[in-house]
């Protein structure tokens, strides 16, 4: 990307922006559409609302901060370490409790669980961003591990962190298609004003992934690259 003279800055700034934006909006479908946020409630639908707030601001959004930590903050290498580090843990703990709202949901609501490809791309995925955090730590942050093995094990840890974001989008993606779905087999508008922000959150949720993952792969700074030169003739 430092050869496209790609910053990463711009791209953590519009980021915060569209983060901002998703939160805003997901609270406003699970509360002023769906009727507010519950953990026990005889309405059971208000223990479901918790599910996707917690997981797109929880667990996406803190999971996006953590990995634009080392992009964004302006201390030393060693402290971004940890604020990473502790990000990525805060979201995991909330992705547990958002997925433990959607199996309490369920239960109390005499619905089965883990039926849909939402559900098991969501258990997937949690477990890798687990191994990942585990992994990330034994590591990077725990001493004991060889310089040697560390420089060769940092970009398939960057790799495969991403990976896992990019499943966790698309799990998020799945699960507003899911909602959406049945509350349009119920009282739910297909063209009303509810259809509308959940798609709309939906696409900007994508656009926030988007522009962390450009924010990860570019360079905090470009480097110069060499005036370009045809190639000589035989």
């Amino acid at each position: 990307m430092g050869g496209l003279g790609v910053k990463a800055a711009p791209f953590t700034y519009v980021s915060h922006v569209l983060a901002v934006v998703s939160a805003v909006l997901v609270l406003v479908w699970c509360i002023h559409f769906r009727g507010g946020l519950a953990f026990e409630s005889s309405n059971k639908n208000l223990i479901f609302n918790l599910h996707p707030v917690l997981m797109l601001i929880g667990f996406i959004i803190l999971g996006s901060e953590a990995i634009m930590a080392y992009k964004v903050l302006p201390w030393s290498h060693d402290v971004n370490k940890v604020i990473h580090l502790v990000l990525h843990a805060i979201a995991i703990v909330l992705g547990i409790f958002g997925i433990y709202c959607a199996f309490k949901f369920h239960n109390e609501s005499g619905i089965a669980n883990l039926y849909s490809l939402h559900s098991w791309l969501g258990i997937g995925t949690i477990s890798l961003y687990v191994i990942q955090w585990i992994f990330g730590l034994v590591t990077f942050f725990v001493p004991g591990a060889s310089p040697t093995f560390k420089r060769g094990a940092l970009p398939w840890h960057v790799l495969f962190g991403l990976f896992v974001y990019i499943l966790a989008l698309a799990t998020a993606e799945l699960g507003f298609l899911e909602k959406l779905t049945f509350l349009e087999m119920g009282d739910v508008e297909k063209y009303g004003t509810e259809a509308f922000l959940v798609n709309f959150t939906a696409l900007i949720v994508v656009l926030f992934g988007a522009s962390v993952v450009v924010a990860a792969v570019a360079p905090a700074k470009v480097e110069e690259t060499p005036e370009y030169s045809p190639l000589p003739d035989n």
